[in-house]
């Protein structure tokens, strides 16, 4: 596999859309970001994981999944190395990306929405005073 296989795989998930991040291309669904080819020069593609996800994909193929160094990789975000993968393994990988930015979007969105409701409860009891 190769970063062209990447952006095609990533662009087949069910409104994903490719953008740009700090001048790298990147993978969203909503407006936010689920993989990146940050590091396809070295040979990757990144991925957005929670931390069980990247140790148990670290654990079954340590030759394909490496957390990012530093910060990033302690957060979740993950390399595939696309040269030793497959596409079923990466077309995996990627749903998995995307299905939990598709969920952590869900999350956002049912808090945003309370929050509203609370501004807007706010605002009718300051009126009706």
């Amino acid at each position: 596999m190769d970063a062209e296989d990447f952006r095609r795989i990533a662009l087949s998930l069910d409104g994903a859309e490719e953008s740009s991040h700090m001048g790298a291309p990147d993978f969203r669904v909503d407006g936010r970001i689920f993989a990146t080819l940050a590091s396809q020069s070295q040979g990757y593609g990144n991925l957005m994981l929670t931390l069980e996800q990247q140790a148990a994909f670290v654990e079954e193929l340590p030759d394909v999944f490496v957390p990012i160094a530093g910060g990033w990789g302690r957060m979740g975000m993950t390399h595939i190395r696309l040269a030793a993968a497959n596409e079923d393994l990466l077309f995996g990988a990627l749903h998995t990306a995307w299905k939990l930015r598709l969920e952590k979007n869900a999350r956002a969105g049912r808090k945003n929405r309370a929050a509203a409701g609370s501004i807007r409860r706010a605002r009718k009891t300051r009126a009706a005073r």
